[in-house]
């Protein structure tokens, strides 16, 4: 495999993870945080790092988007719930 694949199949990847957390939307960002360490807003960084290391004017919000497929402000709206006690001492333990 050369560069230019292995670039191409990790951008496939980076789009199959971001249609999978799309449809995901039961699966709060906390849940992630708590089993994984990351979440859609830490996705969302990444992105915006790395287009600045590019020299790529992406604002967080921006990135934000591509990664929620919506406005951040709307998908909360839509799909985020308050977090359970349970799930904050678990984040709190590990964060």
């Amino acid at each position: 495999m050369d560069k230019q694949q292995q670039t191409e199949l990790e951008a496939a990847a980076f789009r199959r993870l971001v249609t999978h957390l799309r449809e995901r939307t039961d699966v709060q960002n906390i849940d992630l945080m708590n089993l994984s360490g990351f979440c859609r807003n830490c996705l969302s960084k990444w992105y915006t790092a790395a287009a600045q290391e590019r020299g790529v004017d992406l604002e967080l919000e921006q990135a934000r988007e591509i990664v929620y497929g919506m406005p951040y402000a709307d998908w909360k709206q839509q799909h985020q719930t308050e977090a359970t006690q349970a799930q904050k001492d678990q984040y709190n333990d590990k964060h």
